[in-house]
């Protein structure tokens, strides 16, 4: 009798620490899937927390966000603008990370490495990997002006520039150095200045999250092969 006790205390006590996470606010849970991201790569939960300053970037970018967002127009919501400005210039300056509050991201953001990085406004989407010295941002004249839409899963490589009213298709990958101006499709590998697209077998190797391999996205987008349309 006593073992069957002790796992029905057991199975309560993990309900309990499970409905938290249910009730974390949006901004909460994709910060938890940043987080899972380093954790993913083999970082420890520590380590991950209070020595990777990409992680902190993602921390500071989050809670600003969703702060700014949350508060109505008036002194308030003026206040917490200049807080947040005040704290991503320290993230500036102690990690090289810019990343304007204005950003759309999804969650599963990683910086595998510091400095010189700078986004723009352009929305980002899930689970992408940014090495250090990379600069996304906007170019163009009158209506041919804008930012980059970066998909899912996109991984962009150290020292590499992408600029414009582009879009880098889902699971794409951009290799280190290169300089894209042009709309880059899904699952390419591009390299180069200008970029070229060299081959379309995407960022599959490169980006690893919680339930990968269960991602149907993700899944079907490695059952397809050779340029989008085939």
């Amino acid at each position: 009798m006593t073992k069957p006790a002790a796992m029905t205390r057991q199975t309560v006590w993990l309900s309990l620490l499970r409905l938290p996470l249910l009730r974390l606010p949006r901004w909460a849970r994709l910060l938890r899937q940043d987080y899972r991201r380093y954790r993913a790569a083999g970082e420890s939960g520590l380590a991950t927390v209070f020595l990777t300053q990409g992680f902190w970037a993602s921390a500071v970018y989050r809670t600003t966000h969703a702060l700014v967002d949350w508060l109505p127009e008036g002194i308030l919501r003026a206040l917490a603008k200049a807080a947040g400005g005040a704290l991503q210039k320290g993230i500036e300056i102690v990690a090289g990370i810019c990343v304007p509050r204005g950003c759309e991201i999804g969650g599963g953001l990683y910086f595998p490495r510091f400095g010189g990085i700078i986004l723009s406004h352009g929305p980002i989407g899930e689970n992408c990997t940014l090495e250090q010295s990379v600069t996304i941002g906007g170019a163009g004249k009158g209506d041919a002006w804008g930012m980059p839409v970066i998909g899912n899963r996109v991984f962009i490589g150290a020292h590499s520039i992408v600029v414009g009213k582009i879009t880098i298709g889902d699971d794409a990958m951009i290799c280190p150095g290169s300089f894209v101006t042009r709309s880059v499709p899904p699952r390419a590998v591009v390299m180069g200045n200008p970029a070229k697209v060299m081959s379309y077998e995407g960022s599959f190797e490169s980006i690893v999250y919680d339930g990968m391999e269960d991602d149907p996205e993700r899944r079907s987008a490695l059952e397809r092969s050779g340029p989008p349309g085939r």
